[in-house]
C-alpha cells in the first residue's frame, strides 16, 4: 500500500492557525538569553555542584569559556581532580552554556 502525501508517519509538522499563537508552546529559541544559561546551570549544579559554583565565579570572564573547555575536554574539573566523565545532558548544558557565554570588550570580564 502507498503512503499518501497526506498521511504522515510519526510526528505531524507542527503548524499554528493565528488564533492558537498566544498558547502555543514556546521554541527554546525564542527565550530570553538568561533563561536558556539559567536552564543549563540548574542541570550542571544538579550533578555538579562544586563545577557550577566555579563557572558562576568565572561567568562573564574571559577564563570563563576555557575553563569550561577545559572541563569537557581534559577529564578534571580543573582543579586536579579526575573523574569518570559528564552524563550527555551535563555535556549538553556545558556547550550551552559556552555557546551564550559573553564578555563586555570594555573590561575584558
Amino acid at each position: 500500500m502507498a503512503i499518501k502525501p497526506k498521511d504522515t508517519i510519526g510526528f505531524p509538522p507542527l503548524t499554528w492557525e493565528a488564533e492558537d499563537m498566544a498558547t502555543r508552546p514556546m521554541p527554546l529559541h525564542e527565550f530570553p538569553r538568561q533563561v536558556g544559561i539559567d536552564q543549563a546551570m540548574a542541570i550542571v549544579a544538579r550533578h555538579h555542584e562544586r563545577i557550577a559554583k566555579a563557572i558562576q565565579i568565572f561567568w562573564g570572564t574571559r577564563d570563563c569559556v576555557e575553563y569550561i573547555q577545559k572541563l569537557v575536554m581534559s577529564g578534571g574539573d580543573g582543579f586536579g581532580n579526575a573523574r569518570v566523565g559528564f552524563k550527555p545532558e551535563v555535556v549538553s548544558a556545558l556547550m550551552s552554556l559556552i555557546s551564550m557565554h559573553q564578555v563586555d570588550p570594555s573590561t575584558g570580564k
